[in-house]
């Protein structure tokens, strides 16, 4: 692999990592998701941050189900659509949008939804 490609990947993979870890400590903001793009990225730049996340204690398990199943833990799928459910009221209470914009908001959140609950529940 080019070698300016490759440490592009292990930048942006440890990105990914920096932006999940404020996930963490920082409500509505997912972890997960973000940890799943650093271990395809680290799966191309370096084997050994792609274990490390991969066998991590906390969250290795979610990780291994989506690489093995494209699987998602069932809490995690009901904060998800709940997140969405009560963002989307939020949304049109503070941001007064147009009847267009809000429709398209609704798609969006409603495909985000059902793709969430159309995978597999993890165990």
């Amino acid at each position: 692999m080019n070698p300016l490609l490759r440490l592009a990947y292990l930048g942006f993979g440890w990105l990914m990592v920096a932006i999940g870890a404020v996930g963490v400590v920082l409500p509505g903001l997912p972890t997960t998701p973000f940890l799943i793009v650093a271990v395809w990225c680290f799966a191309r730049s370096s084997e050994r941050f792609e274990r490390y996340l991969i066998e991590h204690p906390t969250y290795g398990p979610t990780l291994r189900a989506w690489r093995e199943k494209g699987a998602i833990p069932r809490r995690a799928k009901i904060l998800s659509v709940a997140m969405m459910s009560v963002s989307f009221p939020i949304f049109l209470l503070t941001a007064h949008p147009s009847l267009l914009f809000a429709a398209i908001v609704a798609a969006f959140m409603l495909a985000g939804a059902a793709y969430v609950l159309s995978r597999p529940t993890a165990a």
